[in-house]
């Protein structure tokens, strides 16, 4: 390599992925996504980023609830779902994972969690609402961004 190559740093995608993000937030389809990325993740022996977003609402939207007790509830109910496959799967399956939690809206959660880990791929399980079919789920959004290749998983 010459110096000017090795100055440049951080090249995505030279070898296969390396780090795959997946998002989860306890949806069947999330679960689904996860599953598959774990298995991507042990076939080119990458690490498997797992990231819940903790949605952040808006003072009043919350209504005194305890939004954030409620959020780091699924966070941790989250980790012993992902504890406990990896637990059962020990000797078959080895995959390197790691969870990490991000606060805000799950696109720009995903945004910041791929950047930060220098994903070369993203996975989510593809929007179970009816209204994104219209808007725009946070998968689409995710291929538009263009960044990294992404993969829906129904």
């Amino acid at each position: 390599m010459t110096e000017q190559q090795h100055s440049q740093g951080f090249e995505r995608g030279t070898d296969g992925p390396k780090v795959i993000v997946v998002g989860v937030d306890g949806s069947d389809s999330s679960l689904r996504a996860a599953a598959y990325a774990g298995g991507l993740a042990r076939r080119q022996h990458a690490l498997l980023a797992v990231v819940y977003v903790q949605p952040v609402l808006a003072a009043g939207a919350a209504l005194g609830a305890p939004v954030t007790d409620t959020t780091d509830e699924i966070a941790e109910d989250l980790v012993a779902q992902i504890r406990d496959a990896a637990e059962h799967s020990k000797g078959i399956f080895d995959v390197r994972w790691e969870f990490h939690t991000f606060r805000g809206d799950p696109y720009n959660g995903l945004v910041k969690a791929a950047d930060d880990l220098k994903a070369d791929a993203v996975v989510v399980g593809a929007s179970e609402q009816a209204g994104h079919r219209i808007v725009g789920s946070v998968a689409v959004r995710l291929v538009k961004a263009g960044r990294w290749p992404v993969t829906v998983v129904p």
